[in-house]
């Protein structure tokens, strides 16, 4: 009885070990993997710092300019101005002509498109939307995200 006592002890001790060896495995995956979000967080965060700060004024918004290859540029706005379009304008962001149905957006952050040539176009989101209204007629709301896209 005695060496039977002995072995079932054994075996519940080598058990307890191998669960603990577990835990102790699986604790230390769960830290890599919170060393993985601390890692991806900070890559974030100096994305974020890649923000250039634009203008004077007492409202704030974020614009966000996508090129044809895809590379973004973000701004962070601050004015006075009643109408994206206005802030734009005044920071020389924006550029295009006057027509019957608002200003036709051919140039952002230096990059002017060409319809007529490439059939591509400035296309102008609001909060990740396609806009509604024209750049020239969309009110400026503080904290929203304006962006304007080259599509086809």
């Amino acid at each position: 009885m005695k060496v039977r006592n002995k072995k079932f002890f054994s075996l519940l001790l080598c058990m307890m070990l191998t669960v603990a060896m577990a835990f102790s495995t699986t604790g230390c995956s769960g830290n890599n993997k919170e060393s993985d979000a601390q890692t991806e967080t900070q890559i974030e965060a100096d994305a974020q710092t890649d923000v250039t700060v634009l203008g004077e004024g007492q409202t704030v918004f974020t614009f966000h300019v996508t090129d044809a290859d895809g590379n973004e540029t973000n701004f962070e706005i601050h004015t006075d101005k009643e109408t994206v379009g206005d802030a734009l304008l005044e920071l020389d962001l924006i550029a295009g002509e006057d027509s019957e149905y608002g200003l036709y957006v051919k140039t952002v952050n230096g990059i002017t498109t060409d319809y007529d040539k490439d059939q591509t176009y400035w296309a102008f989101y609001v909060n990740g939307e396609y806009a509604q209204t024209g750049v020239d007629s969309t009110n400026v709301t503080a904290g929203d995200t304006y962006s304007f896209k080259v599509e086809k």
